[in-house]
């Protein structure tokens, strides 16, 4: 896998571009639903990451790319079952993500904020 563009609202992986933000599952790439999330935005000025969303868990290691500018909120409910499953939680700014996940680390998740 491997990402070709990152800027504010669109991400090109393999060539395929997507305006919105993404899960990669076990090498499969697919559009976030974020929308269990959304009844929490008032909360955080923003919908947050939260444990209503389908989360792709089954990894050592999941990749948060929280935007552009790092502004996507993570849930600490989201970080406790993280520990609860023995998931290594790496939370950054997308950019930065998207340079872990080049190196096609083993075992290893992610979802993609590409806003903000």
């Amino acid at each position: 896998m491997y990402f070709d563009h990152f800027s504010f609202g669109t991400i090109r992986i393999d060539g395929v571009s997507s305006e919105h933000d993404v899960i990669i599952d076990r090498g499969e790439v697919r559009k976030r639903q974020k929308s269990p999330s959304k009844r929490f935005a008032d909360a955080f000025g923003h919908t947050p990451l939260s444990t209503e969303e389908e989360i792709p868990w089954k990894c050592h290691r999941l990749i948060i790319g929280t935007g552009a500018y790092g502004r996507l909120p993570v849930m600490k409910k989201v970080k406790r079952e993280a520990k609860r499953r023995k998931v290594e939680l790496v939370v950054l700014p997308t950019s930065e993500a998207i340079q872990i996940l080049n190196g096609n680390p083993e075992a290893t998740n992610a979802i993609l904020h590409i806003t903000c």
